[in-house]
């Protein structure tokens, strides 16, 4: 599901960057497997698994609080710092 917004959002930056050509041509210009191999292509994907990885342990601090771990405890566990822990436990507003 992330590589297809990862190809989007690539396409998105070659349709500004190549103003005078269509998203057809661009989309014909580099296609989607050899989009795939590119360096830039495998560093943002990569890049977008950890943004998930760190994004789905903020989710969880605020239950495992709940479950009485302390904030040192879900900090080492998660490998954050304990600033990070505390204001992922802040209420959002």
């Amino acid at each position: 599901m992330r590589e297809g917004l990862t190809v989007r959002l690539i396409e998105t930056i070659l349709i500004y960057k190549l103003p005078q050509l269509s998203q057809e041509k661009i989309g014909k210009m580099f296609e989607l497997n050899d989009l795939r191999q590119t360096r830039f292509f495998q560093d943002v994907f990569e890049e977008g698994k950890k943004e998930g990885k760190q994004e789905a342990k903020l989710e969880v601090i605020p239950h495992l609080l709940a479950f009485g771990f302390s904030i040192e405890q879900i900090a080492q566990a998660l490998g954050f710092d304990e600033q990070v822990v505390r204001q992922a436990a802040q209420p959002k507003a």
